[in-house]
């Protein structure tokens, strides 16, 4: 029997270099630095060294940020933390070399800037730099490190959500197949052929990545082709899809728990049945999708709020706090409305990477 391998020694992420917040956070700790060293009770407030050291910590952060830019994918592929070292070392290396060549420019030009002979201003540049930059470091490590932990903690949580939904909505497919057996065979194949799509979206075939609306709305056209067979007339569906982006990214299995509470809950109670009003539209940057369906005098039992508890946590998850899920009934009828950014934010991009 072979031994199994072992497991291979996983890498710290690197932040992203190549972003405008790395390169303003550069700039700030070093303005500050220069800062600091200008108010210090035994310095000179000499207003030109102050100007010059505010440029040479600009040139620099610029400097550093190009070339951790280009380098980290190198350096990312270092075992464990070792990325980290070869950035700090980096770091450490370019801030004495910039030193150095602002030292000769100095000299050369006579410009009296640099204070202190020798190698005096490179060893103090580098030291700097490598405090500096530890502790920089050591932060971006920490909150990847925690980053991580909140994207494992949130797509447990997701998970958690889709295996709520799975059971009842698969127990009353099969129960509605079951029906169709006896009465209609050609239907019962075609339903089995619905289902068989709709077994995938929901035993989670695709993994946690987003499909897009188009394909969830062939989901729900495929689950109300079956409800169709059990209820006949009385389910009646007007759609208003037109406006709405097929290729926008949606997370699975988010629109049919809402039609289907809507069969369940507003067309099966009335004798009559009644019309679902299926709308989609982009408004402002964002995208509307609304559920509509009519509220029956007497609410039908064993509706529990879980289905549009975990459509507003998923949402929350995917797109964040610029979303928006709204429920509740309005002129006899119960309106579900989503209201989704066209365009992710900072933090959505993130979110979404780490899925």
């Amino acid at each position: 029997m072979s031994e199994a391998p072992p497991p291979r020694p996983e890498r710290a992420p690197l932040p992203d270099f190549c972003s405008l917040p790395a390169l303003f956070a550069l700039f700030v700790v070093g303005a500050l630095t220069v800062t600091v060293m200008w108010l210090a009770p035994d310095g000179q407030r000499d207003w030109r060294a102050f100007s010059v050291g505010m440029a040479f910590v600009a040139w620099l952060a610029l400097l550093l940020a190009v070339a951790l830019c280009k380098l980290a994918p190198l350096l990312q592929r270092l075992p464990r933390r070792w990325p980290y070292a070869g950035v700090w070392l980096l770091m450490v290396l370019l801030v004495a070399l910039a030193c150095a060549v602002a030292q000769w420019l100095d000299g050369a030009l006579q410009l009296q800037l640099v204070r202190g002979g020798g190698l005096r201003f490179v060893r103090d540049g580098a030291l700097i730099a490598a405090l500096l930059g530890a502790a920089m470091l050591r932060y971006f490590y920490v909150l990847a490190q925690w980053q991580a932990r909140l994207a494992a903690v949130a797509h447990a949580q997701v998970e958690a959500l889709q295996a709520r939904i799975r059971p009842h909505f698969l127990f009353n497919s099969m129960n509605t197949v079951a029906a169709l057996v006896r009465v209609d065979p050609a239907a019962a194949e075609r339903t089995i052929e619905d289902l068989a799509e709709l077994f995938r979206a929901a035993l989670g075939q695709h993994g946690s990545r987003d499909g897009t609306l188009g394909e969830e709305l062939a989901l729900v056209e495929r689950y109300l082709a079956i409800e169709q067979l059990r209820l006949g007339e009385r389910l009646r569906v007007h759609r208003d899809l037109d406006a709405a982006p097929a290729d926008f990214p949606l997370p699975r299995l988010l629109l049919q728990p809402l039609v289907e509470n809507a069969v369940r809950h507003g067309i099966q109670p009335l004798r009559g049945g009644g019309e679902i009003v299926l709308a989609g539209r982009c408004d402002g940057g964002f995208v509307e999708i609304t559920v509509d369906n009519p509220l029956p005098p007497v609410p039908a039992r064993g509706g529990n709020g879980h289905g549009l508890d975990n459509v507003r946590q998923r949402v929350a998850f995917r797109y964040g706090a610029r979303a928006q899920v709204q429920a509740g009934p309005r002129d006899g009828r119960f309106v579900v409305r989503l209201r989704l950014p066209l365009e992710p934010g900072e933090d959505d991009d993130a979110r979404a990477d780490r899925r």
